[in-house]
C-alpha cells in the first residue's frame, strides 16, 4: 500500500462469506482502476469460516486490500462503522459482503455525489430486478412502506448495500446499531439532500443471509421509533458564517 491518501475507500461488511469475498474483491478492482485512486477496507464481523483466510490471501495479492476483524459479531452497522473510522479517503463507498450488490455501480455513485456536492451528502442505490424470494420481497416492501411512512424520507429501498457519502458526514451523525438502514433519514436530519442511482440486483452465489429477518424485526421497530424521535428533535439545522 502506498503512503498517499485514496481518493475513495470501499467498506465491505463481511460475515460467513469465504466462497463470496474473492470474486467481489475482484470486481472492485475492475470497476475503479484507472479511474479513482482508491482502497477496500474488509470487516469481518465475527467469521466462524474460513472469511479470514481467503482476506488474508487476498492481501497478500491485493496492495490496497485491508482487513479488520471483530472477534465477535457485531453487526452489521458495527461493522460497517469500524471500517468508516479505518477509512483513509474523505469519500466513503460501501456494498455488502454477498455478492449481490454489483461493484459495477460504484462509480455512478461517485459521480452522483461529486456533481451533487455540496447540498448531496448522501447518494444511495435503489434495487431494481431484486433476485429474491416472494416472501423475502414483502417483507421488504412492507418495511419500507412502513418506515417511508413514518420518516417521509423518500427513500424506496433502504435496504440496498450500495452507498456513497462523505467519511466526516457519516462519523457526524448518532451512532446505534441498525444505523445502516437508516441512513438516508439520518442524513436529511443533518440538512443534507440525498442522491438515488437505480442498481441491478444480483442472485447471492454462495452461502445464505447472515444478517436475517428475525435477528433485526423486533429492534427494528425500536429503531424506526427512535430515528423519529431523533428527527422530531431537530428542529433547525445552524447557518453558519465566519
Amino acid at each position: 500500500m502506498t503512503a498517499s491518501i485514496p481518493a475513495v475507500t470501499v467498506v465491505v461488511p463481511v460475515r460467513n462469506e469465504a466462497g463470496n469475498i474473492g470474486p467481489l474483491i475482484a470486481e472492485i478492482a475492475a470497476a475503479l482502476e484507472g479511474e479513482w485512486s482508491f482502497e477496500v477496507v474488509c470487516v469481518d464481523d465475527g467469521s466462524d469460516d474460513d472469511t479470514d483466510a481467503e482476506l488474508r490471501r487476498l492481501g497478500a495479492h491485493y496492495r490496497w486490500l485491508r482487513r479488520l476483524r471483530h472477534r465477535q459479531s457485531c453487526g452489521q452497522s458495527a461493522a460497517i462503522r469500524s471500517g468508516v473510522l479505518a477509512a483513509r479517503a474523505p469519500v466513503i463507498a460501501m456494498l455488502d459482503g454477498d455478492g449481490q450488490n454489483d461493484p459495477r455501480f460504484i462509480p455512478a455513485l461517485l459521480r452522483a455525489l461529486e456533481a451533487g456536492r455540496p447540498r448531496v451528502g448522501l447518494v444511495a442505490g435503489q434495487r431494481v430486478g431484486r433476485k429474491a424470494s416472494w416472501f423475502k420481497k414483502l417483507q421488504s416492501r412492507i418495511a419500507n412502506a412502513v418506515r417511508g411512512a413514518v420518516l417521509r424520507d423518500g427513500t424506496r429501498d433502504s435496504g440496498c448495500g450500495l452507498k456513497a457519502m462523505q467519511r466526516e458526514l457519516f462519523l457526524r451523525l448518532p451512532y446505534f446499531d441498525g444505523l445502516h438502514r437508516f441512513l438516508p433519514a439520518l442524513v436529511r436530519r443533518e440538512g443534507f439532500d440525498v442522491g438515488y442511482v437505480d442498481v441491478v440486483d444480483r442472485p447471492r452465489r454462495h452461502g445464505v443471509s447472515n444478517y436475517g429477518l428475525w435477528d433485526r424485526l423486533w429492534v427494528g421497530i425500536l429503531d424506526l421509533a427512535g430515528v423519529w424521535w431523533l428527527i422530531r428533535r431537530r428542529k433547525r439545522i445552524p447557518d453558519l458564517e465566519e
